[in-house]
């Protein structure tokens, strides 16, 4: 069985300014793409799934397709828009923002009929990861409920130019996870690092906690029980013009009603990502040394 790469592309960077994932870092002008699906192809993922939006998909097609990666991969795509929700609903007149990263995962639930992985189409995740993650999939062919994700420590997934979300992890001592919280302002301050809260207020938080990256592992199931929290999701908050249907929440709930169990996988893998215009110097850096020492 070879699992399948879930991305997450449909986000136009907003912060970044353009569509940040077609920008060309590397040092003969690769995306940061190109990188995380060589790493699956060596890690012996079968298939990748992009999700974009209708807006760009012919600029997107033009780079990512199977002959761009040499055939070595099905390719397929999928489109996440506002419209796209469960029978019964709407969208809220006025409302622009998407429906958030949880909702982009239940746009691939037609083509994926096996364990999976999803990244961030803007993320560099590292070789280690993918072949950790794919380890562990490879695993769970036939299971519901055993789900996974990569963990990386806080203070090597910051942006020295801005602020970042993450989802900060609590894991048992059999390292599955107990559960997740999304931090939405997190940075660097005199104090440390920190994070503010909706009230404005300023909290500490640990350098070596464990963070996701988005970088998860669900087998099939995954998609109905989704689709089912949707649906209670959207009639509590689909009105809000704001409300996003974020990973951790699904996740969380999953944990605490006993449905799923999420295993904490360690990597050696080394995160960065283009946040910001000004994050993007430092990531031709890195990426310009990983050619120069033979991984790429």
């Amino acid at each position: 069985m070879k699992p399948t790469l879930l991305v997450l592309a449909a986000g136009m960077g907003s912060r970044y300014g353009g569509l940040k994932q077609m920008d060309g870092v590397g040092p003969h002008g690769e995306i940061i793409m190109d990188y995380s699906i060589e790493d699956a192809i060596r890690a012996g993922f079968g298939k990748v799934v992009f999700v974009i939006r209708h807006s760009f998909e012919e600029e997107f097609k033009k780079h990512i397709n199977a002959d761009h990666f040499g055939n070595r991969i099905e390719v397929e795509y999928v489109f996440q828009e506002l419209d796209k929700l469960p029978a019964g609903f709407s969208v809220p007149e006025g409302r622009e923002k998407p429906w958030g990263t949880n909702h982009a995962i239940l746009m691939a639930k037609e083509v994926i009929h096996e364990p999976f992985a999803i990244i961030n189409a803007d993320d560099f995740y590292g070789r280690d990861a993918f072949q950790v993650i794919a380890d562990h999939l490879r695993t769970l062919e036939g299971t519901k409920g055993q789900y996974c994700m990569v963990g990386y420590r806080l203070e090597n997934t910051l942006s020295e130019n801005g602020t970042v979300s993450r989802g900060v992890c609590e894991t048992d001592a059999k390292g599955l996870l107990v559960g997740m919280t999304e931090r939405t302002s997190i940075g660097r301050t005199a104090n440390g690092i920190e994070y503010k809260d909706a009230d404005g207020s300023m909290h500490p938080l640990s350098a070596d906690a464990t963070v996701s990256m988005n970088l998860f592992g669900f087998t099939p199931d995954y998609f109905a029980k989704s689709e089912e929290l949707f649906v209670d999701f959207l009639k509590e908050h689909g009105q809000e013009m704001k409300s996003e249907y974020y990973i951790p929440f699904a996740v969380n709930t999953f944990i605490h009603s006993g449905y799923a169990t999420m295993t904490v996988l360690k990597t050696t893998a080394q995160w960065f990502g283009v946040t910001y215009k000004e994050d993007r110097p430092m990531v031709v850096e890195r990426l310009a040394a990983l050619h120069a020492n033979g991984t790429y």
